[in-house]
């Protein structure tokens, strides 16, 4: 059975934001092996825009866990942590989104790799560059940092 590398993007803007982060890093073994993180960014809201900042982070986990298992697993961390039922792109206490397994393009109805949209979004793309810059986007074939080069940092500042 082959290790896969999974890259999560993690979110938060209620609570104490930081500490909802870490929680949810801690809250992926045993199912994911840690290897690396990125800075813990500030940024505005997406989408909905009139709620408090986020902060955002990227990280790198090795898993034995199919796409959809692992999806599973990461829906329960984020009700364990205590996430409840919103609007898309609502306030939350905590998001973990899976944008890449391996080099995986997959499109069910219940799962999307790469994350569809995470090539449009500094938030994303500003924290992965700081674990894998050189990462190619399996779909589009621009390294993270090339799809960085058009996408708009406004508003996103380095915490941690």
């Amino acid at each position: 059975m082959d290790k896969h590398t999974i890259y999560l993007a993690l979110g938060s803007n209620l609570g104490d934001r930081l500490e909802n982060l870490k929680q949810a890093v801690a809250a992926l073994s045993p199912q994911m092996d840690l290897k690396a993180k990125s800075h813990v960014y500030e940024t505005l809201p997406w989408g909905y825009e009139d709620q408090p900042k986020f902060l955002n982070q990227v990280v790198k986990v090795q898993t034995y866990v199919e796409p959809e298992p692992l999806l599973k697993h990461i829906k329960r961390v984020e009700i364990a942590l205590g996430r409840k039922t919103s609007f898309p792109n609502g306030p939350r206490l905590i998001d973990i989104d899976i944008l890449f397994y391996d080099d995986l393009v997959l499109d069910t109805p219940v799962l999307t790799i790469p994350h569809p949209r995470l090539h449009e979004r500094g938030f994303v793309l500003l924290p992965m560059t700081d674990i894998a810059p050189d990462h190619i986007h399996p779909v589009i074939q621009k390294s993270v940092r090339e799809l960085m080069v058009t996408c708009s940092l406004s508003g996103i500042t380095q915490v941690a």
